[in-house]
């Protein structure tokens, strides 16, 4: 990890993240209730959710994360053992283990991650000084 030599404006890099990399549009969902259960197929069919948020974000892979640090001229996350992160405004709320995340719409009409769905490995990250919210992600593949 690289020291910065002279003092890292946060509001810069924030609005950097948010004008240039938070350009799709993110939904996150909470399961609630139980799962029913689909009776002419036997199959469980997925919880009820409800929208915690819908908003500007993105979801990156793991080479994704690692050019946004290029991007902004230094490391702002760790290494993560997760393939994909949320990234979503300080605005947006803390997203809870378990919830779900939906690329609504993307910017890219390469993006190929419109429709997909992961779930929060863990709560969001919070920190003490922060440029942005970062949530670690599994995606959700259909059976």
């Amino acid at each position: 990890m690289s020291t910065p030599t002279a003092p890292v404006d946060l509001e810069a890099v924030q609005h950097t993240l948010e004008t240039t990399v938070m350009v799709d549009e993110v939904r996150i969902s909470r399961p609630t209730g139980t799962p029913p259960l689909d009776v002419e197929t036997g199959l469980v069919r997925p919880a009820p959710t409800t929208t915690v948020w819908q908003g500007a974000g993105a979801v990156l892979s793991a080479h994704g994360l690692a050019a946004v640090e290029h991007l902004v001229g230094g490391r702002w996350l760790e290494d993560t053992a997760s393939w994909y992160g949320l990234v979503t405004p300080l605005s947006a709320p803390l997203p809870q283990r378990g919830d779900l995340v939906t690329v609504v719409a993307a910017k890219s009409p390469s993006a190929g991650t419109v429709g997909r769905t992961w779930q929060a490995l863990d709560p969001g990250e919070a920190s003490t000084v922060a440029v942005a919210r970062i949530t670690r992600l599994d995606e959700v593949v259909a059976a």
